[in-house]
């Protein structure tokens, strides 16, 4: 089998992309090259990698699904090849992923730094949940991502904030006045739970307080959390990163209980760093 680097790239675009046409406009090429560059690709690995349908988005086959997380490593470990033997400028584009709060509470500040010492490297950001993070980061999906409490630590990532966990109602509720609340506070009015990827710090403080975990509604947005406690479904705990998306009727109150979450910049750990990962850690 003699797959190519080109067949990879066009392969990988595609999907990204969602067509062909995208892909060649990424790629900087014709979409015939692209074409080929995919045919040539499931020529070698013996069946089709990529659906093709007339004005459906691109979707990987079983066997392009099974490829696909190998073909994203291949690459990232060859732009890290050409980055040894080309100028040390940093350009190019790099893919960093991040759960919503920080996405919102924190990017703006790294980006507005990257923006100034990285003044030629795009940062394309990827929203998602606590445990897609560290599986996107090794599948090779981003380049790096902000990780949660992650454990171990990553060898050479940084932490680049800390935050803690706060109960979040609204302006009008009767424990809107208190200093702190308690679970049991927040139990009484139900609890809304899974928001925004933060939902193992949640279960944390449920342990730590000797009490299992337990809410009345499971969601996966904050929009749809937030949407939730200003109807007077339910209450919620968040990380104070997330106080600047809350609206207007709704406010944040600190936890009787304690809990730091900390925030790690790191490339992979399974794979070698895309030069442009340890770019923007290094300026951070």
């Amino acid at each position: 089998m003699a797959v190519s680097v080109q067949q990879l790239r066009a392969f990988v675009a595609t999907l990204d992309a969602g067509s062909f046409t995208a892909a060649a406009v990424a790629l900087g090429v014709g979409q015939s090259a692209v074409s080929h560059a995919v045919a040539g690709l499931e020529r070698e690995v013996g069946g089709p990698v990529v659906r093709r349908g007339r004005g459906t988005v691109a979707a990987p086959t079983p066997l392009g699904d099974r490829l696909l997380a190998h073909a994203r490593s291949v690459l990232a470990s060859v732009e890290a090849l050409e980055a040894v033997v080309r100028p040390a400028t940093a350009r190019g584009t790099v893919r960093l992923a991040a759960v919503p709060t920080v996405c919102q509470g924190l990017l703006p500040r790294l980006r507005e730094l990257w923006a100034v010492t990285l003044p030629d490297v795009d940062v394309q950001v990827y929203e998602g949940d606590d445990d897609e993070m560290p599986e996107w980061l090794e599948a090779g999906t981003v380049d790096a991502a902000v990780l949660v409490d992650p454990s171990p630590a990553p060898a050479g990532g940084v932490v680049v904030a800390r935050d803690e966990m706060a109960a979040v109602i609204r302006r009008d509720h009767p424990l809107a006045e208190l200093p702190a609340l308690t679970l049991d506070d927040l139990h009484e009015d139900g609890l809304v739970a899974g928001g925004g990827g933060c939902e193992y710090q949640v279960q944390k403080l449920h342990e730590l307080d000797g009490r299992p975990f337990r809410y009345a509604h499971r969601v996966r947005e904050m929009s749809t959390m937030f949407g939730m406690i200003q109807r007077g479904e339910g209450v919620s705990i968040v990380p104070t990163l997330g106080r600047g998306m809350l609206p207007p009727d709704l406010v944040m109150i600190p936890m009787a209980r304690r809990l730091e979450r900390t925030l790690v910049l790191s490339g992979p750990s399974s794979r070698a760093w895309h030069p442009l990962a340890r770019a923007l850690v290094d300026a951070v």
